[in-house]
C-alpha cells in the first residue's frame, strides 16, 4: 500500500505546515489511528435521488465505508467511514440572505476536499459563510473519530474525537477533543478539549470549559494511543449491529414506516421500536426500545435507547439518549451524552434545549424542568442546579451572568431566540410539519434514495486507493 502510505504522509505534511504557529505536529496523534489494511475492506456508497444534483469526482483517494449525498469533490484525500451529507447544498441562482444582502449563487454549491483525512467524521452541509457560497471546502485538514463538520468550512485544522464545529469557518486552528465551536470565523486558535463556545458577534458569547479530570472518564485522546473513555466504549460496543445493514443489498425495514416518515437504509431499528408521522432517522443512527412521536428526529450517530421522545424533538448529530423520557420540542445538541439509569431514569421537560456537548450521566432519577437550557456535567440535582436556567430567566439577562463555570455576556433573549429560531429551521427543513398541502421535508424527500457502491483496488502500489471516477447525471 505505498501510495496509500505516501498520500498519508503528504496530508500529514500539509497540515503541519498550516500549524507551524503553533509547532503542532498532528502526525504523532494520528498515525497508528486507522490500520492501513483496513481501507480496502469497505465499499464506499453514493446517494442517488431526483432531489440532489449528481456530479462526483473523487481522484487519488481513498473513501472506505464513506456515503456522499449530492455534489461532491474529493482529491488526494483519506475518507474513512464518513459521511458528506449534501441534502442542503444550494443550487445556482438560489439567493443567500446576510445582514442587508441578499447574494445570488453563480452556479451550483458542492463539496471541495482536498488534502485531508476524515475519520468517521459527519460533514453537513448547511451554509452559513457568504463567502464562499458556491464551494464548501475541506482543505489541509485531520478530523478524528465521531467529530462533526457542520456548515463550517475548514483549512488547516486539526479535530479531535467527538469535537464539532458548527456555523464557523476556522483557518489553521487545533480544536480539542468533546468541543463545541460556533464562532462564525476563528484562525491560528489551539482551544483547550471540553470547550464549549458560542459567540455572535456584537450579540452574545457563551463559555463554558468541562474539569479535564472528569471529561477523561468520557473522552481522554493522547498521541500514540486510541480515543479513550465512555463515550467511545458506548459507541465501539453497538457496532457489531451496524455490520448486517453494511452487508445486505436488500434490506426491509424491521418497522413499520408511516408513508410521510423516512428511516435510512443504513441506520439500525431494534425491537421494539416506534415510529411516528414525519419522523426523520438518518443513516447510522441506533434505536432500540425507542418511540419517536410525531415529526422527531434522530440525525446522524444518534443513539436513542430505552427511551420515548414525544415529538417534534431534535436530536442532533452524534447525540446519545439512555433510559430516558423527553416531552415535546426538546432539543438535544451534537454529541451530547444523556444517560439514565433504569433506577435513575432521565426527564426533561417540553420545550427544553439541551446544549451541544452536554454530559447527564444520572446517579439518582433527575427531572428537568420545561423550558430549561441545561449545559455541561450533570450527574445529580446539585448540578443540574450549578448547569442550568429557565429560558424566561436566560431572557431576562441583558449585560452578562455566570452560573457555575459557565460565564454569558450580551443579550440573554437574543440568544434563546436565536436557538428558537434554528430549531424551527430543523424541523421544517427535516420535514416534521409535512401536510399533504405543504413543501416536503428530508424526512419525505429521502425516502426513495437508491445507493451505488463504489470498490477500492484489492492489491498492488494502489491497494486500498479508489480508482479516479466521475459521475454525473
Amino acid at each position: 500500500m505505498k501510495a496509500m502510505e505516501k498520500l498519508f504522509d503528504r496530508i500529514i505534511q500539509r497540515v503541519n505546515i498550516n500549524l507551524r504557529e503553533q509547532g503542532y505536529d498532528v502526525g504523532p496523534w494520528v498515525r497508528d489511528l486507522i490500520p492501513i489494511q483496513q481501507f480496502k475492506k469497505f465499499y464506499a456508497f453514493y446517494g442517488i435521488t431526483p432531489n440532489h444534483p449528481l456530479d462526483f469526482q473523487f481522484r487519488d483517494s481513498s473513501l472506505a465505508g464513506s456515503y456522499f449525498l449530492g455534489k461532491c469533490k474529493v482529491t488526494g484525500s483519506i475518507l474513512y467511514k464518513s459521511d458528506i451529507r449534501g441534502d442542503e447544498l444550494k443550487k445556482k441562482d438560489d439567493f443567500f440572505r446576510f445582514k442587508d444582502l441578499n447574494i445570488q449563487l453563480s452556479r451550483d454549491e458542492e463539496f471541495d476536499i482536498e488534502d485531508s483525512y476524515l475519520i468517521k467524521t459527519l460533514v453537513h452541509c448547511f451554509t452559513h459563510d457568504p463567502e464562499t457560497l458556491e464551494t464548501f471546502f475541506i482543505k489541509d485538514t485531520v478530523s478524528s473519530h465521531y467529530a462533526n463538520i457542520h456548515g463550517s468550512p475548514v483549512e488547516g485544522c486539526f479535530l479531535g474525537p467527538f469535537s464539532t464545529i458548527d456555523l464557523t469557518t476556522a483557518h489553521d486552528s487545533i480544536i480539542g477533543a468533546f468541543t463545541y465551536i460556533q464562532a462564525g470565523e476563528i484562525a491560528h486558535l489551539n482551544i483547550d478539549p471540553g470547550t464549549i463556545w458560542i459567540r455572535s458577534p456584537g450579540n452574545f458569547n457563551f463559555f463554558y470549559k468541562y474539569p479535564l479530570d472528569r471529561l477523561s472518564r468520557y473522552i481522554h485522546f493522547q498521541p500514540g494511543s486510541l480515543p479513550q473513555g465512555l463515550l467511545i466504549d458506548f459507541v465501539e460496543d453497538r457496532q457489531e449491529a451496524f455490520q448486517r445493514v453494511f452487508e445486505v443489498v436488500n434490506i426491509e425495514p424491521a418497522v413499520d414506516v408511516p408513508n410521510n416518515a423516512s428511516v435510512d437504509r443504513f441506520a439500525v431499528i431494534k425491537p421494539t421500536t416506534t415510529i411516528s408521522e414525519n419522523v426523520l432517522v438518518a443513516q447510522r443512527a441506533f434505536l432500540q426500545n425507542a418511540f419517536l412521536g410525531n415529526g422527531a428526529n434522530a440525525q446522524e450517530n444518534c443513539y436513542i435507547v430505552n427511551s420515548r421522545l414525544e415529538g417534534n424533538n431534535v436530536t442532533a448529530h452524534g447525540a446519545k439518549i439512555i433510559e430516558a423520557d423527553l416531552g415535546k420540542t426538546v432539543f438535544v445538541g451534537f454529541n451530547s451524552f444523556l444517560r439514565g439509569r433504569p433506577d435513575a431514569r432521565l426527564t426533561i421537560g417540553q420545550d427544553s434545549i439541551i446544549m451541544p456537548h452536554t454530559i447527564i450521566d444520572t446517579k439518582e432519577p433527575l427531572t428537568i424542568p420545561a423550558g430549561q437550557v441545561v449545559w455541561g456535567l450533570i450527574t445529580d440535582q446539585k448540578e443540574l442546579a450549578d448547569n442550568s436556567i429557565s429560558q424566561k430567566a436566560f431572557a431576562k439577562v441583558t449585560d452578562g451572568m455566570s452560573k457555575g463555570a459557565m460565564v454569558f455576556e450580551g443579550s440573554g433573549a437574543t440568544f434563546i431566540a436565536g436557538f428558537r429560531d434554528r430549531i424551527r429551521h430543523i424541523l421544517e427543513t427535516n420535514g416534521a410539519f409535512f401536510s399533504t398541502n405543504q413543501t416536503k421535508g428530508h424526512a419525505q424527500r429521502n425516502q426513495k434514495i437508491s445507493f451505488n457502491t463504489i470498490q477500492p483496488y484489492p492489491d498492488g502500489e494502489l491497494e486500498g486507493f479508489y480508482p479516479t471516477i466521475i459521475i454525473k447525471q
